[in-house]
């Protein structure tokens, strides 16, 4: 029997392009959790260079920055997301909770498959 599912992805385009969807939402989650861009690159699997590319963006394309970073030291650097970084992150993790959540109940579509 072949295995069947509904997958569904979500992101936010702003000015016809990408500019918020899974990858940026979990790299500002683990940016929450480590206090830094590079511990969350790492983390992903990603470059730093990536890492502070997605930042960047949503720092210059949002209405207002996601995240504060602070440069290295004697006790090295950190990041914190903003208050907007925190209410965005929030609402696509609900919104994208609420898509899977649809997702998986309607499975009528399967069944036709």
């Amino acid at each position: 029997m072949k295995r069947k599912e509904i997958r569904f992805r979500c992101w936010v385009d702003v000015d016809g392009e990408r500019f918020f969807g899974p990858g940026p939402a979990q790299l500002l989650r683990l940016i929450e959790e480590t206090g830094s861009i590079s511990r969350a690159a790492q983390a992903m699997g990603m470059s730093y260079r990536k890492a502070w590319d997605i930042v960047d963006n949503v720092n210059t394309r949002g209405s207002k920055p996601f995240v504060i970073a602070q440069k290295g030291g004697q006790r090295g650097g950190g990041a914190q997301l903003t208050e907007t970084g925190k209410k965005a992150l929030v609402a696509y993790e609900k919104l994208a909770g609420k898509i899977e959540k649809i997702v998986r109940v309607e499975k009528a579509l399967l069944k036709l498959i």
